[in-house]
């Protein structure tokens, strides 16, 4: 992982939007540190900001697209549990595309994504929910991680 992630701080900006894109899939890793170390390497916050906000929503609804397909069974041989597509099924039962602000939650935000898909929910609404909400957590991580540096 650790590799990986030194691979991918080379790239800049396109290593970030690609490690972005794939935490924001059902693949699991931390596109946080790439942007912290590129920020700190002299790279521009709100490029940086753009490229993991942008990647992290288009892994985001790829989760979307599964959702889509409707096979639930696929869907739980990705890691998403049924246990997590019940929570996100009631956690959005009646409140539709606009929900998809808040896909950047771990562990439940790849299952939104996926039950908005199978909702059939509108899919621009649900692309900018969810680039709105990326965005918002990208801002804040980078925030808290230079307010901290910052103190010492």
């Amino acid at each position: 992982m650790e590799a990986l992630t030194e691979f991918l701080v080379n790239w800049g900006y396109g290593g970030l939007f690609l490690s972005a894109f794939i935490a924001g899939s059902v693949l699991p890793f931390s596109s946080e540190a790439v942007m912290v170390v590129l920020v700190r390497m002299g790279l521009d916050p709100v490029g940086c900001v753009a490229a993991a906000a942008l990647g992290n929503t288009l892994g985001g609804m790829t989760c979307y697209g599964i959702g889509t397909l409707g096979r639930t069974e696929w869907i739980t041989r990705l890691g998403v549990s049924t246990r997590q597509l019940a929570r996100a099924r009631k956690f959005l039962a009646g409140r539709g595309a606009l929900m998809a602000f808040f896909a950047f939650l771990p562990t439940i935000g790849e299952a939104i994504a996926i039950v908005l898909g199978l909702m059939r929910s509108n899919v621009w609404i649900t692309a900018v929910s969810m680039l709105a909400g990326k965005t918002l957590r990208y801002i804040l991580i980078l925030a808290s991680f230079e307010g901290v540096v910052s103190l010492f």
